[in-house]
């Protein structure tokens, strides 16, 4: 159950980006087809069209944040955000919600320090709906006492969830020294004592002052004609009348002081940062700020080198830009119980060495390269491309987001050095150690039941506005815009092609169908993870740095390994596939870093055992499966360290074969030329012997049962409710099961389980269910957050609604609802390369129709709450969940 290392570590080394409360990047890009205009109100719209997919972004940016929130209140600006989704004169919030729903479920929003948006991805068809929407919230809000009570506990869920981090423990502490006097002292999440004191009054008061028009931008990008939707923005929105802006606040930078935090951590592994205040987005030297930290975070520079040479198990450098400044931050991860010292002393060198010395000017012109190649990249998601528009404008007070290009041609290697120089001051740094510490061991708890009733789930039909009943009048199964072509080479590999032209790139997405719990010799878990980490040493004929500096001489990013994956300029596609084909079929497999990977693994897999997370996943995996079952195995750090060279040379040739690999190309490429590139690079690669088998077998049902996982560091529990279910990723009434998933966990407050859980109640801020279907079994599951305190009545909750699914059937209005919500969800699920190379690469690895998307579509249009119902009834056992809890005890 362990996963490979590289996966592990990335993922922990990039949790200081996890802390940006931004989602866009600062390399964005434009499309060829844009409408501007600034209405009469002062608000300013851009309209990119991009024809990926019949898809549309809507993105309003409210150029307010925690910078404006008054003194005492950082939380205004986030309290705010929550209420946007609780109804305006003309629009309730049920129809909000029902409205949400219907297009696709796909909205949210984020409260930044400066900005505070409003995102709607949806049908292009659904565009006059998400206006409307938009225009409406922005002229007043429905805002009581009565509702901030509800909203105010579900706001304070989220804040218990985020103090449970100890990396956003360490970020307050850190933005508070690094930015102290100012708004940016704090963060955008607010705090308990702050909501305790917040008025609806208040919360009215600070959208009158801030939501206007002339404080806004509105930015459109999808399948749109740019021109004719600038005007229907104009009638929509254009009688909304201006306001008067109060000041804002004043950003007065104190030196920063060095100083030192300590944190424990449940993480398996330890972290380590060293942080400067660096230039933000709104800088003149932003640009150098990005070159400098995309230099210092390469493959080929020394920071990386830590986790490639055994000094750590990672490391890396990021950057955090806000408007007014930024933080730049290094990173090293370190294995449970070893000396984080060392790893300190490294990190401390090498930023020295960047401030004496300067940073490799070819570095300098990879990050460069690397940086303007990503504003074509963006061209590659409609949202994404919203982002960069929304990004550039609202964020970085540019005309638009190619202003970045002529300044990153711009940065030189001189000017790179001098930021270092006058940044990675010693005595300027903020340094943390994040150790991890054990929790304590699974314990059996004493099971759930006897909460209060919340009463029935769904209120009663809503009747939405004219102009919402006309656009979703009528169900019908929506058009793909793919027209994926396959291949199966002479060697078995599966290829599949979708040509696209909104960009100069090309995606490679492959995948190598493997499980080490069924092909792992007994007494070698762990070898795959061992292999895994082993990729990223180069190939026989180059190391790892000569491969690198190959991929980044023609903008490449390129991953090698059971999954893989390569992004190219279209231009220089051929050469990616044959320098990603000599890294996956030819590793170098060195011995030296055998010796490093083996001592890390060992490492990692020792905290990662002892961890909150990893005992939680194994108590609850040990409770469904039965004795014995392959997906138990995991391994332990002697088998690791008994592993050989020789061992893990020979699961490599066993275990990847080309008749068990699928590879899917997304971008501009013809497929027949697609098609010989890959058959040069991947053509002479064979398999022996039949093709093994790599899908875990039938189990029996689970047992009902609990237990909870002490977790130290958590101040919110948080709960997994799971059971076995006799339901296959084949089996028809997948189909029922996923339309009746939609009426209970779908379309945010429109659904059964957010009403009850959150809406109503406030039990908790967010709650998923789905249901996991292999070929062999499947698995369904209910996730939450919570209180301690209110652990049990949202459980019980949850079973109460279940029980209901199963006692009469959805009403025609939910059922309308959910089945909107999955047939929209199918063109949004091709308004990006990743999303389409992801979808395929699935269907195609699991050997499903290509098009099973609209199959599924005309299964979910012809059912009916009858069968829903049936499905619901056969399939789940309410009373037969397990209930694994991480945190406090559940009181």
């Amino acid at each position: 159950m362990s996963q490979p290392l590289k996966h592990l570590i990335l993922a922990a080394a990039l949790a200081c980006a996890a802390w940006q409360p931004g989602r866009a990047s600062a390399a964005p890009a434009a499309a060829p087809e844009v409408a501007r205009a600034t209405l009469a109100n002062g608000l300013r719209v851009v309209v990119v069209r991009d024809a990926l997919a019949p898809v549309v972004t809507t993105e309003v940016s409210y150029l307010v944040g925690s910078d404006e929130a008054p003194p005492g209140f950082p939380g205004t600006a986030h309290a705010l955000e929550h209420m946007m989704f609780r109804g305006s004169p003309g629009l309730s919030k049920d129809q909000l919600a029902a409205i949400a729903a219907n297009m696709g479920g796909s909205f949210n929003a984020q409260t930044t320090q400066s900005v505070t948006q409003y995102f709607f991805n949806t049908p292009a068809q659904d565009l006059d709906v998400a206006l409307r929407v938009e225009a409406l919230r922005m002229r007043a809000l429905d805002v009581a006492d009565a509702q901030w009570a509800k909203e105010r506990g579900a706001i304070e869920q989220e804040v218990a969830r985020d103090l449970s981090s100890p990396d956003f423990l360490f970020y307050t502490q850190l933005t508070a020294q690094m930015f102290a006097g100012t708004p940016y002292a704090h963060t955008p999440l607010g705090t308990k004592e702050s909501f305790d004191k917040t008025t609806a009054t208040a919360l009215r008061q600070f959208h009158q002052r801030w939501y206007a028009p002339n404080n806004a931008i509105l930015v459109v990008a999808g399948d749109v004609d740019p021109a004719a939707t600038v005007e229907r923005v104009r009638a929509v929105f254009g009688d909304i009348p201006r306001r008067p802006l109060p000041a804002r606040p004043q950003f007065d930078f104190r030196p920063v002081a060095a100083s030192s935090v300590a944190l424990p951590t449940d993480s398996p592994y330890g972290s380590v940062y060293l942080a400067w205040r660096m230039p933000g987005l709104r800088s003149p030297d932003y640009a150098t700020a990005l070159v400098l930290s995309s230099a210092l975070a390469s493959q080929r520079a020394a920071l990386f080198g830590m986790g490639m040479d055994g000094t750590a198990l990672y490391g890396g450098f990021s950057l955090e830009a806000l408007p007014q400044s930024g933080i730049g931050t290094a990173v090293g991860i370190f294995a449970r119980g070893s000396d984080p010292q060392p790893v300190l002393n490294q990190m401390r060198a090498i930023l020295a060495d960047a401030a004496g010395r300067g940073v490799s000017p070819e570095l300098v012109e990879a990050a460069k390269r690397k940086a303007i190649a990503g504003l074509e990249f963006q061209k590659n998601s409609v949202e994404g491309l919203a982002n960069s528009w929304s990004y550039a404008l609202a964020f970085q007070g540019l005309d638009s987001p190619d202003a970045m290009k002529a300044a990153i041609e711009a940065v030189t290697p001189a000017a790179v050095d001098a930021l270092a120089r006058a940044t990675f001051d010693p005595d300027r740094a903020v340094t943390a150690i994040l150790t991890p510490q054990s929790s304590g061991r699974p314990v059996a708890s004493r099971g759930f039941g006897g909460a209060e009733s919340f009463g029935g789930s769904p209120d009663k039909p809503v009747q939405l506005p004219d102009w919402a009943t006309r656009a979703f009048a009528r169900l019908e199964v929506p058009r793909s815009s793919l027209a994926p072509v396959s291949y199966t080479l002479p060697n078995g590999l599966h290829l599949v092609v979708q040509p696209e032209s909104i960009s100069d790139t090309v995606n490679l997405f492959g995948r190598v169908r493997t499980n080490q719990d069924l092909q792992a010799p007994p007494g070698q878990e762990g070898v795959a993870d061992v292999l895994e980490g082993l990729f990223p040493y180069g190939s026989e004929s180059r190391d790892r740095l000569a491969l690198q500096r190959d991929l980044d001489a023609i903008s490449a990013r390129a991953s090698a390994g059971a999954s893989f994956s390569l992004a190219v300029p279209a231009a220089h596609f051929e050469q990616g596939v044959s320098l990603l084909a000599d890294n996956e079929l030819h590793p170098a497999l060195p011995a030296p870093a055998f010796a490093v990977v083996q001592r890390q693994q060992a490492g990692l897999v020792a905290g990662q055992i002892e961890s909150p997370d990893f005992l939680a996943q194994i108590g609850l995996a040990q409770a469904l499966l039965p004795a014995g079952d392959p997906a138990l195995r995991y391994a332990r750090p002697p088998q690791i360290q008994g592993l050989t060279l020789a061992q893990v040379r020979q699961y490599y040739e066993r275990v990847f074969r080309p008749d068990m690999t699928t590879i899917v190309i997304v971008g501009k490429v013809d497929p027949e030329a697609a098609r010989a590139v890959i058959e040069r690079a991947f053509g002479a690669w064979h398999a022996s012997g039949p093709a093994p088998e790599v899908d875990y077998p039938a189990v029996p049902p689970n047992a009902p049962g609990s237990l909870h996982v002490p977790d130290s560091s958590a101040v919110q529990d948080s709960v997994e409710m799971a059971q076995t279910i006799d339901v296959t990723r084949d089996d028809p009434v997948r189909y029922a099961l996923n339309l009746g998933n939609e009426v209970l966990g779908g379309g945010f407050y429109a659904s059964r389980l957010y009403r009850d859980l959150r809406d109503r109640t406030g039990l908790v801020y967010t709650v998923s269910t789905g249901f996991d279907l292999d070929k062999h079994r499947g698995t369904y599951t209910v996730s939450f957050g919570s209180d301690p305190s209110k652990v049990q009545a949202a459980r019980a909750a949850i079973v109460r609604d279940l029980q209901q699914m199963q006692r009469e059937p959805v009403s025609a209005e939910e059922l309308q609802r959910a089945k909107s919500i999955l047939l929209r969800q199918i063109p949004l699920s091709e308004a990006s390369f990743g999303a389409i190379g992801g979808q395929l690469l699935t269907l195609a690895s699991q050997g499903r129709p290509l098009d099973a998307l609209t199959i599924a579509a005309r299964h979910y249009l012809a059912l009916s709450a009858a069968e829903v119902q049936r499905a619901y009834a056969q399939k789940i056992r309410p009373e037969a969940f397990v209930t694994a809890v991480k945190g406090p005890a559940p009181k």
